[in-house]
């Protein structure tokens, strides 16, 4: 036990002792304190001139007795079981529910459809809704004022209707741009001085939660024309192209087996291919830059998502590129080697910018997930924030620049 000098710091003629010092209690040898023995704490009642410790000698063995003191383990072992217990049945759970997720997500991608319409304008509200709480909490309302709870429920189901409107319509343009109107005009004339970051901050999650989710239905929905093309099993590549691609060509695609129960050949067509593509393309870049950080991760990718990794992000977009090409082939869609891989190299960039985004927005709030709809996931946001830009590109690579059968 440590033995230490009481002193006084005015230079009193106060004797000096040495003092054995405990962790459980600290014993005042003192004139002032001969009768019995007193805790530290009583000092602050004693006046006159402070007393100094001084710590004399090194640790010597305990000679106050301890028979009251009660063993008491620390806190810290305590708290071992539970942590361990709890981390377990977080993961238990992320990966019971993101199999659940996985499941019911291809059975809608394989409906389309009213199906897969209606699915994603459930998930949009329900995406609208944590944005719009998301931009109320205190992070982001210290330095804006949020819109009103009416136009944040306005606005979450105007989100919603729009995958409906370009089921029905084709396009949503005409909704966006009218949604925007009624929303300016119902911000205008609130009572008191409507803000201008209310404004932004309702057109953004307008175009954010709404606009862009809808390309998924436009490109699952939309882009009918069958995937299947019968030269494409026989189609030679140059002999500098691997072996490996040039074998699969050789090889008829699922959708030639594709079951009559489900459709048949008529249900194979470039949506659904681009779809499953692009959905597994994100999934790959996700997995792959993820356990790729894991292991060689040393150079942080940008302060919003300081886990983020330029080794992961480069590992990710080489495992996106290469579930592209892969699934190319095994779909029969695309058939060129070249827009398989713009369309991974699309599918990587709007799952990252997504990723960051939403970040973004979160880091701003000053909270960690955007909801706790999903146990072990977050909110839906969480989920689908690498889908959001992603449709909209691929919609617009296959439908502007792939000669894909007129489409």
């Amino acid at each position: 036990m440590a033995h230490f000098r009481l002193t006084n710091s005015l230079s009193s003629p106060l004797p000096e002792k040495l003092v054995p010092f405990s962790s459980q209690s600290l014993i005042l040898h003192h004139p002032f304190y001969f009768a019995k023995p007193k805790p530290l704490i009583r000092l602050a009642r004693r006046t006159g001139p402070p007393l100094v410790l001084a710590a004399v000698g090194q640790a010597e063995p305990n000679r106050l007795p301890q028979t009251n003191a009660p063993q008491v383990l620390p806190e810290e072992e305590e708290d071992l079981p539970s942590k361990s217990q709890q981390q377990g049945s977080q993961l238990r759970n992320r990966v019971v529910f993101g199999l659940g997720i996985g499941i019911g997500v291809g059975g809608v991608v394989l409906a389309g459809g009213w199906v897969f319409a209606t699915a994603i304008a459930a998930a949009v509200f329900t995406g609208a809704r944590e944005y719009f709480e998301l931009v109320r909490s205190r992070g982001i309302t210290e330095g804006m004022t949020p819109p009103p709870r009416y136009v944040s429920r306005v606005c979450s189901v105007i989100c919603a209707l729009m995958p409906l409107f370009v089921m029905y319509r084709g396009h949503v343009d005409v909704s966006v741009s009218s949604a925007a109107f009624v929303l300016a005009t119902a911000l205008l004339l609130q009572r008191g001085s409507p803000r201008f970051a209310q404004l932004s901050s309702a057109i953004f999650g307008l175009f954010y939660c709404g606009y862009l989710p809808s390309f998924w239905v436009k490109l699952r929905c939309g882009l009918a024309a069958p995937a299947l093309n019968t030269s494409a099993f026989k189609f030679d590549y140059l002999h500098a192209v691997a072996a490996l691609i040039s074998t699969m060509n050789q090889m008829p695609g699922l959708g030639a087996t594709w079951p009559i129960l489900l459709g048949g050949q008529a249900h194979w067509t470039v949506g659904l291919v681009a779809t499953l593509i692009t959905i597994s393309s994100v999934i790959a870049a996700d997995t792959f830059a993820f356990l790729g950080g894991k292991a060689f991760g040393r150079t942080p990718l940008t302060s919003i998502s300081p886990k983020k990794t330029w080794e992961g992000t480069i590992i990710g977009f080489c495992g996106c590129i290469v579930t592209s090409v892969v699934l190319s082939k095994v779909l029969s869609w695309p058939i060129s080697l070249s827009s398989a891989i713009a369309l991974g190299v699309l599918s990587f960039l709007g799952s990252v910018f997504g990723d960051l985004t939403e970040s973004m927005i979160k880091r701003d709030a000053g909270v960690k997930d955007s909801g706790t709809l999903i146990p072990g996931h977050g909110g839906i946001l969480d989920r689908v924030d690498s889908y959001l830009f992603t449709g909209a590109l691929a919609y617009n690579l296959i439908n502007t620049f792939l000669p894909l059968y007129g489409v």
